[in-house]
């Protein structure tokens, strides 16, 4: 009897530690993004063009439109850059490790550039890769899937920088 009691008891206490953690946690959905403009323009066909694009209008009440002058914000990019730097060698010399980087420059102005939203600003993402001579085709396709890994981090950090954009004077830049 009393085991059937200890059992029901402990149940429901770790039902309740669970409810209160998952409630506690902190954890909800991203919902929507609050840029301050209503209408983007963002020129340009590059892949991070288009995922951000499709980010922008899926995650925010923002409208992109199809020219400049229709837009209330311009969004520039300055660069985007990809890298390949060796870290370190084996002891035959090769290379055993390097470091990819992705690095993009972009601000966020009106039409005419004369109040900035977002001043010039940069993103710098790395990953390291091992590297071997027995995986060569096996690396490549790796460096691939971290570019587009890097390339969808970068999308989400644009956006979380878009979302904190304020109008400020193009002096104070």
């Amino acid at each position: 009897m009393w085991s059937f009691d200890l059992r029901v008891c402990a149940l429901a206490a770790l039902v309740a530690a669970v409810a209160t953690f998952s409630a506690g946690c902190g954890f909800h959905l991203r919902g929507q993004a609050q840029l301050p403009f209503d209408t983007l323009y963002i020129p340009g066909s590059t892949p991070l063009v288009v995922e951000l694009k499709r980010n922008v209008a899926a995650a925010s009440k923002t409208r992109l439109v199809a020219s400049q002058s229709d837009a209330q914000a311009v969004l520039g990019f300055t660069q985007e850059l990809r890298d390949k730097v060796i870290l370190s060698f084996n002891t035959a010399g090769r290379v055993s490790e390097y470091q990819l980087r992705y690095r993009v420059g972009f601000r966020v102005t009106d039409t005419m550039g004369g109040q900035v939203y977002l001043p010039t600003s940069e993103i710098l993402l790395t990953r390291d890769v091992s590297y071997g001579d027995a995986q060569v085709l096996a690396k490549e396709a790796e460096e691939v899937l971290l570019y587009r890994d890097m390339q969808s981090d970068m999308v989400q950090q644009i956006l979380r920088r878009l979302v904190a954009a304020k109008p400020v004077s193009p002096l104070a830049e």
